[in-house]
């Protein structure tokens, strides 16, 4: 059995905030709801900013200008001035990464500091941090693979993974704990949900334009760069093709939601969608008739990140999710609070009291209403 002698030295503790740093500043500040809304937007601000910066990189013609991965070239991790401009552009990108997981960590911190503290919320911006650490690793692997077009497609395709646990962040910051509650009928959210999938296989579809089209991501001669072996204007085409396809599903929605008095939130933000197909749709067809200059398709990748957020903006708003508490109303909410006006919420005073739901508000299956909206 060990003794305690005269040389035995206890072992430091390590202080607190190197134990656990994020409870040691939950402890001594609380942000305001402003504050961790604001966090959750620059994260998506900045999940949408990588996309285009990334764009550039392989539309300047810049993919390798850093041949290796994870460090620029040979042994140094950002290279050298007399690599030239394409080097430039792509450690410039590489860079950003840092700026992004800056952003998705402030958002984190601003989460994990929230009272009362929100788990399940919590998780799910730490969900952001892992989406771009593994996109990081995936963005290495184009490298390493040498802008191989279909790694580089499932690369943008991460991205826009992204971008979807930023939304449901920013969205989820604004909203309580309660179980969602729909909005509009079932017929409604089935419809949405086809709009949806149909609005996923049309960015699909057009990655593998970018596949197959005339920007590989490298112009130099010492390699070439593999395409995917179709006609980009074949694929262009279908990628057209499956746009009208959304248009006309958004279009169908906007009717269906104000013939059946839809809330103002989802009414709203199916015309916000609309708005943003169509200009994403003049884009799509200025630079296809100007065979595809590379500030068009940048702009163009740009307009795809605002067609899948309206998108989820508008799944998001066929539902709201109280705060579990009786009588609290998530002080994040937005001012135009999806659901709001439906819920019988109203400031009086200067203090928020949840009403008592209304009988129009009892699920169909008690009330046997419409079937396309829980509204009468």
């Amino acid at each position: 059995m060990h003794k305690a002698g005269a040389y035995d030295v206890p072992v430091p503790k390590l202080p607190e905030i190197a134990r656990n740093p994020l409870a040691f500043i939950a402890a001594r500040w609380t942000p305001n709801p402003v504050t961790v809304r604001r966090a959750a937007l620059a994260a998506l601000a900045m999940s949408v900013v990588i996309v285009i910066t990334g764009g550039a990189v392989r539309l300047t013609a810049s993919g390798l200008g850093c041949p290796t991965w994870p460090t620029c070239s040979g042994d140094s991790l950002l290279g050298t001035r007399e690599m030239g401009i394409h080097h430039a552009i792509e450690i410039s990108n590489r860079m950003l990464t840092y700026v992004l997981c800056a952003a998705v960590g402030w958002a984190i911190i601003a989460i994990r500091a929230m009272e009362p503290r929100r788990t399940g919320l919590y998780r799910l911006a730490w969900a952001q941090f892992w989406v771009v650490v593994g996109n990081a690793v995936w963005g290495g692997l184009t490298v390493l693979t040498k802008l191989n077009p279909y790694v580089v497609s499932l690369h943008f395709l991460l991205s826009a993974a992204l971008i979807t646990v930023a939304v449901l962040t920013w969205q989820r910051v604004g909203e309580g704990d309660a179980s969602p509650r729909p909005l509009v009928g079932k017929a409604v959210r089935q419809l949405g949900q086809v709009m949806g999938a149909a609005t996923v296989v049309l960015i699909v579809v057009g990655t593998l334009v970018t596949g197959a089209g005339p920007h590989p991501g490298d112009s130099s001669a010492a390699h070439k760069v593999q395409r995917i072996h179709v006609d980009w204007r074949t694929i262009a085409q279908l990628h057209a093709d499956f746009a009208w396809v959304v248009v006309g599903l958004s279009v169908a929605l906007w009717f269906v939601l104000r013939a059946v008095d839809a809330p103002a939130g989802p009414q709203r933000r199916s015309t916000e969608l609309f708005l943003v197909l169509m200009g994403q749709g003049v884009i799509g067809y200025v630079q296809y008739f100007t065979h595809l200059p590379a500030a068009l398709v940048d702009l163009h990748m740009f307009g795809a990140c605002l067609v899948w957020i309206a998108t989820l903006r508008v799944l998001l708003s066929f539902r709201e999710r109280p705060s579990a508490e009786p009588g609290r109303v998530p002080a994040a909410a937005s001012a135009e609070g999806v659901g709001v006006r439906e819920a019988g919420v109203r400031d009086a005073a200067g203090g928020a009291g949840r009403q008592p739901v209304d009988a129009a508000r009892v699920p169909l299956a008690d009330q046997g209403g419409d079937p396309l909206s829980v509204r009468r």
